[in-house]
């Protein structure tokens, strides 16, 4: 991986200069940022902010790595594969973050990128956990596969894919009144997105660690420790899916054992080569899941959680579609699991392009372009 890094173009040295491209404004924002008697340099890996190119140029963001090795380390290799999708990507036409450039100030590692609006998690949680529309759904959930396909193709599995992982290009909103709800409302006014964090981004090549994903957004064979690959993330994505159309997460839990349950309870019986082929014994008794449904925790999947179909809002063919498509992404068996050119294809996209209220962004606005 070293190598790797090794042949990308040199940053600048650690000195006291600053990009010719950064305003000399906001390098004095940078200044404040790595000033030690700041509470930000001593508890935080990094740091966000906009910036300025100079001459008036487009608005970027700027990531500020703390100056410790293994949070170095994981910049890295974060932008070795920025740097390979933007060799594989030039135009951004994959819907990546776009890393601009990287230098090093004073063993500080930044990194500057297109500057975007809000994660789609950050946008339903201000929303109230309002559900995004299934017309916007189906334009957010078409990108993302577009840009992990990408991602597949070139040999990487992302591992860390979840709403806070997907931002807006731009997320202005417009505002309407609720008299049921007595409350405003949001409505993103383009679905344009983003797949962005790297950090945890792996070559099929390299070592896969044990234990990836987020753990509301964890296969079933990462937690089975069955060996992963770029099908972890497309559970990930039906996920995603799902959370964007009901407004919360489907697997709400921190306890291998309660998620697996919970995975039983919506999506049935793991199969019985993933039990046999499981170091993880521990969780099974005969064949089964060892689980009590009259303990606490028992009843709690109980109460909370359904079989997969039972959380469609509508019984629109339009909704079947969907759940279609989400349950072909939660197939236990990653081998059995869809693939995202599959999913592409899927009828739930047909209507894309006819939906004159799924808005997409203005590319004369997109410096990613």
């Amino acid at each position: 991986m070293f190598a790797l890094f090794d042949s990308l173009h040199t940053p600048h040295s650690q000195s006291d200069q600053f990009p010719d491209w950064l305003s000399p404004a906001f390098s004095q924002q940078i200044l404040r940022h790595l000033n030690p008697s700041k509470s930000w340099c001593n508890n935080k890996e990094t740091a966000l902010a906009g910036a300025f190119k100079e001459g008036g140029g487009a608005r970027v963001a700027l990531k500020i790595i703390k100056n410790v090795e293994k949070y170095k380390e994981a910049a890295r290799l974060e932008i070795n594969v920025l740097e390979k999708i933007n060799e594989k990507d030039p135009e951004n036409t994959n819907l990546c973050v776009r890393m601009f450039d990287w230098f090093d100030y004073h063993g500080h590692m930044c990194i500057s990128f297109e500057l975007l609006g809000l994660s789609t998690f950050d946008f339903l949680k201000d929303n109230n956990y309002l559900p995004y529309p299934i017309h916007q759904v189906r334009h957010m959930a078409f990108q993302v596969c577009q840009a992990v396909k990408f991602l597949h193709d070139n040999k990487l599995t992302h591992t860390d894919l979840k709403p806070e992982n997907i931002l807006f290009v731009n997320s202005d909103y417009e505002l309407s009144y609720n008299l049921e709800k007595k409350r405003d409302e949001r409505s993103v006014k383009s679905t344009a997105i983003r797949v962005v964090d790297f950090g945890s981004a792996t070559f099929d090549h390299e070592h896969h660690s044990t234990i990836v994903s987020t753990r509301h957004y964890r296969a079933p064979e990462v937690i089975l420790e069955l060996g992963w690959s770029q099908p972890c993330d497309v559970w990930s994505i039906g996920c995603i899916i799902f959370e964007y159309y009901v407004g919360f997460t489907l697997f709400q839990t921190h306890d291998n054992r309660e998620h697996l349950a919970m995975m039983e309870r919506i999506l049935g019986p793991i199969p019985s080569r993933m039990v046999r082929k499981t170091r993880k014994q521990k969780y099974f008794y005969h064949g089964r899941l060892d689980w009590d449904e009259n303990t606490s925790a028992g009843r709690y999947v109980r109460e909370n959680c359904k079989p997969l179909r039972r959380y469609l809002t509508s019984e629109a063919e339009d909704h079947h579609r969907l759940f279609d498509l989400i349950e072909s992404m939660l197939e236990y068996e990653p081998s059995k699991r869809v693939t995202l050119a599959e999913a592409l294809k899927h009828p739930f996209f047909d209507m894309l392009g006819m939906e004159p209220s799924t808005k997409m962004w203005d590319s004369s606005r997109d410096i990613s372009r």
